[in-house]
């Protein structure tokens, strides 16, 4: 006789539509305060987004360097200021010279 073997479940995670990720990110670009909690997120937002979703948006922001995730809170960080990624792209240059 074969011993059946338990698997757990793995429940899905949250997965956000692009909607809703552009949503949270302009949310997040357009925030008075340079740092904001997860609370104050959740009351600028024009519609209501899931808890779990709202944290795997933020946890994705977080790995493509658009938000620095600190002590205090979140803060945006991602700039497309054209001149400031050409002034990165320079200061990259000469530094891998010398």
């Amino acid at each position: 006789m074969k011993k059946k073997t338990s698997v757990k479940k793995v429940e899905p995670k949250y997965s956000p539509t692009l909607n809703t990720v552009i949503m949270v990110e302009n949310t997040l670009k357009n925030m008075n305060d340079s740092v904001f909690k997860v609370s104050a997120i959740k009351k600028e937002l024009p519609k209501q987004v899931n808890h779990n979703t709202l944290m795997n948006i933020l946890e994705y922001l977080e790995n493509s360097n658009k938000i620095y995730v600190g002590l205090k809170g979140i803060t945006w960080v991602y700039n497309t200021n054209p001149k400031l990624q050409e002034d990165i792209k320079k200061g990259t240059k000469l530094w891998i010279k010398n």
